[in-house]
């Protein structure tokens, strides 16, 4: 589903010391179905990798292959196209716009899909439904505490049925319990047999996760699998 050729990402090439290679030649494939943590510290490379799978940014050399398409090479109009078909996004920030319900930003990806109103309601309704916040659709997000504002964002990443959920470090702003219960509802989702992509700094969140791959200096230095995740 996810496959990286020989990625590299590097600024200021061929100007010596100023040359950073954010992204060094990293080569994997991420399966359908598999719940990934992305894990490294902060000048990893692993934000790197985070855009460049979310169509965000391109690479500077290599290959990156979404459901067997090349999307390294696109333009900014067709990766935009490919973001709004096949990923989900799940911010640490959240990114809910303010001024509008919590049912209208759910219907956000829907509205730039095309799909007709009444249908876009009635997805982003099942959708609050499945993440419990049904009940608060017509609140707004500043109404809302931290936890109920990613699972609104969680919500509003499965409304358009993505191929890809991408987590950027959802836990970061929230506290301990808070945290446990957005990471109870992704390894949910996951059992559901949604593909989840997770950066994070954090071990402990990573531990997680079913599959770890960690990142330092722009290259993958582990990579392994655990036998169950509670």
């Amino acid at each position: 589903m996810i496959e990286f050729k020989e990625i590299y990402k590097i600024y200021n090439e061929g100007e010596g010391e100023n040359e950073v290679r954010a992204i060094d030649g990293i080569s994997w494939v991420i399966n359908k179905g598999e719940f990934v943590g992305i894990v490294g510290a902060s000048g990893s490379g692993k934000s790197t990798c985070m855009n460049i799978i979310g169509c965000l940014d391109v690479p500077t050399s290599g290959h990156y292959l979404l459901n067997g398409v090349d999307v390294s090479t696109m333009n900014a109009r067709q990766l935009a196209t490919v973001r709004n078909r096949e990923l989900g996004f799940v911010f640490q920030q959240y990114n809910l716009i303010p001024k509008l319900s919590v049912v209208e930003n759910v219907e956000l990806p829907l509205l730039y899909k095309g799909v007709p109103s009444s249908e876009r309601r009635k997805t982003a309704l099942e959708v609050l439904d499945r993440v419990g916040l049904a009940d608060r659709c017509k609140k707004l997000p500043a109404q809302l505490s931290g936890g109920q504002q990613q699972r609104v964002s969680i919500a509003r990443a499965l409304a358009g049925k993505p191929s890809v959920i991408l987590a950027d470090e959802p836990t970061g702003a929230l506290d301990s319990k808070t945290g446990k219960d957005v990471l109870a509802l992704l390894k949910e989702l996951h059992r559901e047999g949604k593909t989840i992509v997770l950066i994070t700094h954090d071990n402990s969140i990573a531990e997680q996760c079913k599959r770890v791959i960690r990142i330092s200096d722009g290259k993958v230095t582990e990579d392994f699998t655990r036998e169950a995740v509670e």
